[in-house]
């Protein structure tokens, strides 16, 4: 049992979660709250990459789940101690230090929900995107060359600071960026401002980028067009991160390289054979066979080679396609006496108990656990008499 589930539950979790599922879970979320999708998020994804940062390093969260998030407090985590929300994103997507940061401009990331048919066949996916570019009437300057002139408002500072009193004696600064300038300390006249851009040096453009999912990609793998994200003038263009989000299938999971169904068969098959056909994720017919005497027990597990998710970067391996057999009971719980002996004569004896004088015997009825419910009010409730003369069965 774990002290607390705070951080679970802010992931969409539970404590039995495995490492990828709650990578799953923060990849999904962050990309949701992120600030530049929801300015008004800020507070949530700051939560977001504190539970992602303590859940997904074992040691923390052998830590969380035995003392709650006191026990992280106390281990040297407390207040800033956690690390930055854009420091973990970038991290988890590959966003680099930021020092490269600072030389580069901001890096896009997207999620494209694909099937499992396309990880399984490739796929080629247009992605139309607004992305910022240089202002091509100004080449980035944002006006008429040698306008420019220093923020009357800032002094060139490009902030402005404000002092307020809060008591006798006290008083307090406060620093913001100039809005006049936009924090840059300069700024042009409205006649010698550039039209097209306004000023800002660049302009919103739509581009179109093919992504090429490749044979057995898997869910959260990342594509990067290196360069295609926001231009600004001074720094090289960030990148673009597709991250892959694979949607369910009803028939097929995924687990690493191999593929898991369930196959329901009748008990009659289990015990006598048959044969089956299942339409594979690139619309083949595989005969799926088990022969006469061969008893197929009920969530028996078997295989079959090299008919798995196609191996990354080297599609003609395959891993394997893995099935778990479910036996259909008859539906009516009974079997004709006239059966029986036959049935006898063919399956494995029963075991030979040793059955004492004083032994009670009783009789067995399907059980109705709303029945607890009804216990405690005193109502009663009588089972239909079965086929051969049943029980009723009582409560009081």
């Amino acid at each position: 049992m774990v002290k607390e589930t705070g951080f679970y539950d802010i992931l969409g979790v539970g404590p039995a979660s495995s490492a990828e599922e709650i990578k799953k879970a923060y990849r999904k979320l962050a990309l949701k709250y992120h600030p530049d999708k929801n300015p008004n998020e800020g507070e949530k994804f700051k939560l977001i990459s504190q539970a992602y940062e303590v859940l997904s390093d074992p040691k923390k969260r052998e830590l969380y789940d035995q003392g709650g998030e006191q026990a992280i407090k106390e281990g040297g985590m407390s207040g800033s101690g956690f690390s930055s929300p854009m420091d973990i994103f970038n991290m988890f997507f590959g966003g680099g230090s930021r020092m490269q940061r600072e030389r580069k401009g901001k890096n896009v990331v997207h999620q494209l929900s694909v099937t499992l048919a396309e990880m399984y066949n490739g796929s080629t996916r247009k992605l139309g995107l607004q992305k910022n570019v240089i202002c091509e009437k100004c080449d980035g300057y944002g006006g008429k060359k040698g306008t420019l002139e220093k923020c009357s408002n800032c002094k060139g500072r490009g902030v402005q600071i404000q002092v307020q009193q809060i008591g006798p004696g006290m008083i307090q600064q406060i620093q913001s960026m100039c809005p006049d300038c936009q924090g840059q300390g300069e700024r042009f006249n409205s006649k010698d401002r550039c039209k097209n851009c306004t000023g800002q040096k660049v302009e919103r453009k739509k581009k179109i980028l093919e992504v090429h999912i490749d044979k057995g990609m898997k869910d959260g793998q990342k594509i990067t067009y290196y360069g295609e994200g926001d231009q600004e003038p001074g720094l090289e263009p960030g990148d673009v991160i597709i991250v892959l989000d694979q949607n369910e299938h009803p028939v097929f999971q995924r687990q690493h390289d191999n593929l898991i169904m369930k196959m329901e068969i009748k008990l009659v098959e289990a015990l006598c054979g048959f044969k089956r056909t299942i339409t594979t994720l690139d619309n083949r017919e595989l005969m799926i066979s088990s022969p006469p005497g061969k008893v197929l027990k009920h969530n028996d597990i078997k295989s079959v080679q090299n008919e798995g998710m196609p191996i990354y970067k080297d599609p003609c391996e395959r891993g394997q396609l893995i099935i778990q057999f479910i036996v259909e009971f008859p539906e009516n719980g009974w079997i004709s006496n006239s059966m029986l002996p036959d049935l006898e004569a063919l399956l494995p004896p029963r075991e030979e108990l040793v059955i004492y004088d004083d032994a009670e015997e009783v009789d067995l009825c399907d059980a109705d656990l709303s029945s607890q419910q009804h216990a405690h009010s005193g109502e009663s409730y009588e089972e239909d008499e079965g086929p051969r003369g049943g029980v009723q069965c009582h409560t009081q």
